[in-house]
């Protein structure tokens, strides 16, 4: 999952005289540790000033509503309209926009979603069933999964639009068996990207509004007259968004707290250097703050990347944000094995990680810390990105740790269920009572006594 930052600096449009340069280091060096922890650093806090102007439209939105969201869609994305009526797109807009779009982007969205679905139709069966059993003495015990009734989903509509993450969304909560999906998306000055919409027909999204940032995830957490209240956020967003999320969290649940996107590719240096240069640009695209990491024991192949990188930055339309997200975040890094870069990967922790070697499965069991993790030469990150079926909202800045993609467990709850037998009160009563005396909660010890025979 990835970050969108609320503004890019302004970079040279003279991509010929861009010189990308990731940190070159080995794993050998003395100062290894402490390089790699330069390189890594990225602060997750918020500032202050962000923190301050974000609490005031949570509170805003709060009192005031639709009202509110209309004054911050006209001052934030330049789009003043007299109602949220007109903020709000209709099922018939959603399905003209798919089917206004070119055949072949309604193929690919098609199948994608069919991917995505697919997928996470098979994450259901296997981990996301109601289950029971009865004891020796008759007593019921099991759990209860139920969908969360609403849900609601934030799509960028910023920097740039991503029909991807309308599927990777809105896809797993219908399977889930969510009641409602409201969409939101900014929009600004008006202009709707139809492959947005599109995706939004596709995927089997409810409702959708054409608002954005903090008052968005405000309506969405408290309601409005127009926007209804849902159980849960997913989705990323700007910094206002991800300070937002992080207010609202209580009064409803929300995936994660996205940072900057990652890729860490693991490669024996037999995979061509130009796919792997490419797969490190997929990532740096997208941020200045992005990271692209290589771990590799093969220096030859090392400087063959480099080589690529710099012969193939000229012809990226985005090359300046890339040019800068490998100067100040990326790193080629020498490793003494195979073995070691899978150590020092599982140290990071990546969002995306390749293993772009001759026999990945060699590779894959000393893995244990990555949001995906794609095996094999052919198997680039950005097939993930779009229709390979697995999620592409992933944990980063290390969270990989102890974070999982976002999936269809996301839009489901468990409740426990306990059916004691007449039996069963008699033995499991004298222990929770005995507990309860020990713990001075005497009406819990004496609820369990009275129903001893």
């Amino acid at each position: 999952m990835r970050l969108q930052r609320q503004s890019v600096s302004k970079l040279k449009s003279k991509t010929m005289s861009l010189i990308a340069a990731p940190a070159r280091i080995s794993s050998a060096s003395s100062t290894f540790d402490a390089e790699l922890k330069a390189r890594l650093h990225w602060s997750a806090g918020i500032d202050a000033e962000i923190e301050q102007r974000v609490a005031s439209i949570l509170a805003d939105v709060q009192t005031r509503g639709d009202a509110a969201v209309l004054e911050y869609t006209a001052r934030f994305d330049n789009l003043t309209v007299p109602s949220m009526a007109a903020l709000e797109l209709t099922q018939a807009e959603l399905k003209s926009a798919f089917e206004a779009i070119p055949s072949a982007q309604r193929d690919a969205l098609q199948a994608a979603a069919k991917r995505v679905r697919t997928y996470h139709e098979a994450q259901k069966q296997a981990n996301g069933q109601s289950w029971s059993y009865h004891d020796e003495d008759g007593t019921l015990l099991g759990q209860k999964v139920t969908p969360l009734d609403r849900v609601g989903i934030y799509v960028p509509g910023g920097k740039a639009a991503y029909p991807s993450s309308v599927l990777m969304n809105a896809i797993p909560a219908h399977v889930a068996g969510v009641g409602e999906i409201i969409m939101v998306v900014p929009t600004p000055k008006g202009e709707k990207n139809a492959l947005v919409l599109a995706a939004a027909y596709v995927a089997g999204v409810t409702r959708a509004f054409t608002i954005g940032g903090a008052q968005a995830v405000a309506a969405l957490a408290y309601g409005t007259q127009t926007v209804p209240k849902v159980d849960k956020i997913t989705g990323p967003g700007n910094a206002y968004v991800a300070s937002a999320k992080k207010h609202v969290f209580g009064t409803v649940g929300i995936d994660m707290i996205a940072g900057p996107s990652e890729i860490l590719v693991i490669a024996d240096g037999t995979t061509p250097a130009d796919w792997v240069a490419m797969d490190l640009f997929s990532q740096a695209e997208h941020d200045e703050l992005a990271q692209s990491i290589l771990l590799s024991p093969d220096a030859a192949y090392i400087d063959a990347v480099q080589e690529a990188i710099g012969r193939l930055l000229p012809t990226m339309p985005r090359a300046a944000i890339i040019a800068k997200s490998l100067t100040d975040r990326g790193a080629l890094i020498l490793t003494r094995s195979m073995e070691e870069a899978c150590d020092i990967s599982n140290r990071i922790a990546p969002e995306h990680l390749e293993v772009s070697s001759r026999d990945p499965h060699k590779w894959e069991p000393l893995l244990k810390h990555a949001g995906a993790i794609f095996l094999g030469a052919y198997t680039s990150e950005s097939l993930g990105d779009y229709c390979a079926g697995p999620n592409h909202v992933l944990p980063t800045s290390g969270t990989a740790r102890f974070s999982s993609p976002l999936g269809v467990y996301d839009f489901q709850k468990r409740s426990s269920i306990i059916e004691v037998s007449e039996q069963g009160a008699q033995v499991l009563g004298k222990i929770a009572a005995e507990l309860a005396y020990g713990e001075g909660l005497q009406a819990h010890a004496r609820a369990a006594e009275l129903r001893l025979q």
